[in-house]
């Protein structure tokens, strides 16, 4: 019989063996690893270099290697991108900074011309009276005949100081020669606030990037100088920006030392918990979150994080469900690339990425997160949230959707132009909260359409169409030819009253396009928040100080907050339902 000693010694020694085999397996996949990588790079670099030298036409290089880094990590997620140098300066104002050296006048493309979409407040095309809807003929003697939205866009832009010399055309005026200096353009993160109904201060917020935190912090101190009952900050189609952004921003609401978010990936090193580093500017005031199905990424992170620390009141609709995060690493030759790195979890430790990017179908298709697979997490005081859908709003109200009749005169710019119209020929309007369009100036907008082709087909049309097609496909149709005849025709009949039964949404529109004529994106704002019905439902709930506070306890029905059966039911109430 071996002695304990002996044994020991063996147990000693077949421990050791495993560890060198283990070492050895894993020296053996890391050198894979490499090999792999090297090979495919050596694959790549030699298919490239057959196809430039041997191909049968000339064709750009640097186009078709742009083209294959795209499919390449088209296959990851649609934020893990390259940026070549050529568009360095379109990415940073995507997603870092829109200052630049321009003239302040945003443009479009109609019947192969080039003209004015949109005028900014202060900036040289204001003060050299350029208006929406004017044609701009050349830039610095050069002929915009034929080119594009990009191409006239760099000729717009420069260095702050520099002269620019641009032919511009009104209706049927004669051209006349505009001369500008260019300025620094910075469109704000912050683009209104001002105070609303019921004494509330308001804050629409556009995009997170640099210093949005502090237009926030700036307009909020602002609106506090009027004593307000409630603050209501906007992300409604927000697209996100920078995280930092949106911590900062929470901290302006909640308590110092607070959790907002925290990142995890395959990377330890980059996982990371955000904190709120300072006493918060506005600790006690009710507050509201308006979300919509476009506000994403820092938007959700913002909305989320003031949810599930019970400090805010979510109105509207889902989020879109961004829960992913981006970092940019510098590349060879000024190119850079944007790499999801992790995915992001706010306070309640839920992450609200929709998607799953990860596990494809067989066809490459994606696939959202099963309902069933959603796990339920709790906010600071108890209440139930979900993961993996978005941020779902403490309370839901539908998306109103504009009849076909007001988006095809949209669509087809009739809206935009009788703006024009309208201001070329009224000097001036009343102050823009308190203006609207009368029914003479709704009859001249009709009188205006008699001569347009403003035709379109409804959705009931659309199912007409499809039934007689496949009526006909089953030689079946010549039998309910009369009944389809009949029913075609009273909806055509139906169509032509469409200006007047929707009357009060197209003066809506029309009122918010004139308005921005004379008063820009503020007289957008101020015009439309007679008919903005979330933001009067903002109002009114901060009106009722024991409905905000049954919301943020969670009492009764405010208990559970979009579990996905009772989310899909929630969606099917009246916009002044609770859920």
């Amino acid at each position: 019989m071996k002695s304990m000693a002996k044994i020991k010694s063996s147990y000693k020694a077949i421990g050791f063996s495993a560890g060198v085999i283990g070492l050895a397996l894993l020296v053996w996949s890391f050198n894979d690893d490499l090999f792999q990588i090297s090979k495919n790079l050596d694959v790549f670099a030699s298919l490239y270099k057959e196809v430039n030298i041997n191909y049968v036409d000339d064709i750009n290089s640097a186009k078709m290697l742009k083209t294959g880094v795209d499919a390449m990590l088209d296959n990851l997620d649609p934020y893990t991108e390259f940026v070549p140098e050529s568009e360095i300066e379109d990415y940073k104002l995507r997603y870092v900074s829109t200052q630049y050296g321009g003239i302040g006048a945003g443009i479009f493309v109609r019947d192969n011309k080039i003209y004015v979409s949109d005028v900014f407040e202060g900036f040289p095309a204001q003060k050299a009276d350029m208006r929406p809807g004017d044609q701009l003929l050349k830039i610095n003697d050069i002929d915009l005949n034929g080119k594009n939205n990009d191409q006239v866009s760099l000729l717009l832009k420069g260095a702050k100081g520099a002269a620019i010399k641009i032919l511009v055309k009104r209706d049927a005026a004669a051209p006349v020669e505009k001369n500008l200096v260019r300025e620094e353009i910075k469109q704000p993160n912050v683009s209104y606030f001002g105070m609303v109904d019921g004494n509330m201060g308001y804050i629409k917020l556009d995009k997170f990037l640099e210093n949005s935190a502090e237009e926030v912090t700036n307009a909020l101190v602002s609106l506090k100088k009027n004593n307000p009952n409630g603050i209501i900050l906007d992300l409604r189609s927000n697209g996100g920006g920078i995280l930092q952004e949106a911590v900062k921003i929470v901290n302006l609401f909640v308590a110092k030392d607070q959790e907002v978010v925290s990142q995890k990936g395959k990377v330890k090193e980059k996982n990371y918990s955000y904190r709120t580093v300072s006493d918060p500017l506005e600790p006690n005031l009710p507050l509201v979150v308006l979300v919509n199905a476009h506000s994403a990424s820092a938007s959700e992170i913002t909305a989320g994080a003031l949810q599930d620390l019970d400090r805010a009141v979510v109105i509207g609709q889902r989020s879109y469900g961004k829960g992913l995060v981006q970092q940019t690493f510098n590349l060879p030759y000024n190119s850079l690339v944007k790499i999801t790195i992790a995915k992001y979890y706010i306070p309640s430790g839920r992450c609200v990425q929709e998607v799953d990017y990860t596990h494809r179908k067989d066809d490459g298709s994606l696939s959202k997160v099963a309902d069933s697979m959603m796990h339920e997490f709790k906010t600071k005081d108890g209440r139930s949230v979900y993961d993996g859908s978005g941020v779902y709003p403490d309370l839901f109200m539908k998306q109103e959707k504009f009849a076909d009749i007001t988006q095809t005169l949209v669509g087809k710019l009739f809206i935009f132009d009788y703006a024009n119209k309208y201001r070329n020929t009224h000097p001036q309007i009343a102050p823009v909260k308190g203006f609207t369009l009368s029914d003479a100036d709704y009859a001249d907008f009709v009188k205006y359409l008699s001569d347009k082709n403003y035709s379109y087909s409804t959705a009931s049309e659309k199912v007409l169409d499809a039934f007689k097609t496949e009526a006909t496909k089953e030689k079946g149709f010549s039998e309910v030819q009369t009944e389809y005849d009949a029913l075609k025709a009273k909806m055509l009949a139906s169509k032509k009253n469409d200006l007047q039964q929707h009357k009060d949404e197209i003066k809506q529109v029309l009122e918010n396009e004139i308005a921005s004529r004379y008063y820009f994106d503020k007289g957008r704002y101020e015009v439309n928040f007679k008919y903005d019905k979330e933001l009067a439902r903002a109002v009114k709930t901060m009106q009722d100080k024991n409905q905000v506070a049954a919301i943020l306890k969670g009492e009764g029905s405010y208990k559970v907050i979009g579990k996905p059966q009772l989310a899909m039911a929630g969606k099917k109430k009246d916009s002044g339902e609770d859920n």
